[in-house]
């Protein structure tokens, strides 16, 4: 489906395209939205527009040329954006902006908190709107967006990382409810990091949007210019940030498994020193087990009582052993 808005002095007004084709008498089309678009949606905008529309494949390309290039007289820019309900696992869809002479598209599968923001915002009074005005605002929520992204990955970098920490400050060893807390813990750093790597190619694609754009409006007005390089500027600034986070994901990472791997050891310790404790006293009663003929204490009656004293002894003195050295 899609949505036609066009301009009523300085606000957007929503079109009713049930019947509009070229032979209806309508206000020219400032803004059309789709969302994911079908055959008949698409072919219904490139007749009112005069604009062919990509298809869901032809978005998903990866190089630069098939990202951001100029065909008739319009600029198709396609940029991934991370999007997704609160609550909900992001998701990395991309999204392509036509820009033309006098009016936008907008080519979008999935649905998008950015562009419901400017939708609502823009149907109120909310000074001049063009389409480059409007795609400006389209890339100023997205940017916020992306912004406190980030700043709930931090948080939960901060949460996981003090409950690692303190974790080992606690002096948890070996236990089983232990190793599932770090277990877990694993599984939020993965997601952690994914939730980053998707910022980050989402940056990295709005940076190259913008670039591009920059280079291809050199005629347009200062105010225009200015905001455009305040977005550069955003967006490296969050990249840079983004790349701290991946640096702190990372360390998270192999702090995590350096303490699951201490517990591991520790485990194997305490039961190596264990199997060394209990070795006399096994030997012992191997010896007082053998089957001969002859053996001096086989017929004395203090033989078993002499036996498991000895055992206990040879067992006791390993542990005390160990105890002084600090290996158990």
């Amino acid at each position: 489906m899609f949505t036609a808005f066009a301009r009523e002095a300085d606000r957007l007004i929503a079109l009713d395209l049930t019947h509009m084709d070229r032979d209806v008498a309508h206000p020219p089309i400032l803004w059309a939205d789709m969302v994911r678009p079908e055959a008949a949606d698409a072919a219904q905008v490139s007749t009112l527009l005069g604009i062919d529309i990509p298809t869901l494949q032809e978005m998903e390309e990866i190089e630069p040329s098939a990202r951001l290039y100029e065909e008739d007289g319009a600029r198709f820019m396609t940029v991934p954006v991370v999007s997704g309900p609160d609550g909900e696992a992001p998701v990395l869809a991309p999204i392509t902006f036509i820009l033309g002479a006098a009016s936008l598209i907008t080519v979008r599968h999935v649905e998008s908190r950015p562009f419901d923001l400017v939708i609502a915002r823009r149907l109120r009074s909310n000074g001049a709107t063009t389409a480059e005005t409007l795609m400006l605002d389209l890339m100023d929520a997205i940017v916020d967006r992306l912004a406190d992204m980030l700043e709930r990955n931090a948080g939960q970098c901060d949460a996981v990382s003090r409950e690692v920490f303190a974790h080992k400050a606690a002096g948890g060893a070996g236990g089983g409810a232990e190793s599932r807390d770090l277990e877990a813990m694993l599984g939020r750093i993965g997601r952690e990091g994914d939730l980053l790597t998707k910022l980050r190619e989402s940056l990295v694609g709005l940076a190259r949007l913008l670039s591009y754009w920059s280079t291809r409006s050199p005629r347009a007005d200062r105010d225009l210019r200015d905001r455009i390089k305040t977005l550069q500027r955003d967006v490296q600034a969050l990249t840079d940030h983004a790349s701290f986070l991946s640096s702190k994901v990372n360390f998270l990472l192999d702090a995590t498994l350096g303490l699951i791997n201490l517990e591991q050891n520790q485990i194997i310790k305490i039961f190596t020193v264990a199997a060394v404790a209990f070795l006399p006293p096994t030997l012992i009663a191997s010896i007082y087990g053998m089957n001969f003929d002859y053996m001096p204490e086989l017929r004395w009656h203090l033989g078993y009582p002499f036996a498991i004293v000895l055992m206990i002894i040879s067992s006791v003195l390993p542990f005390v052993y160990f105890r002084k050295r600090g290996w158990l």
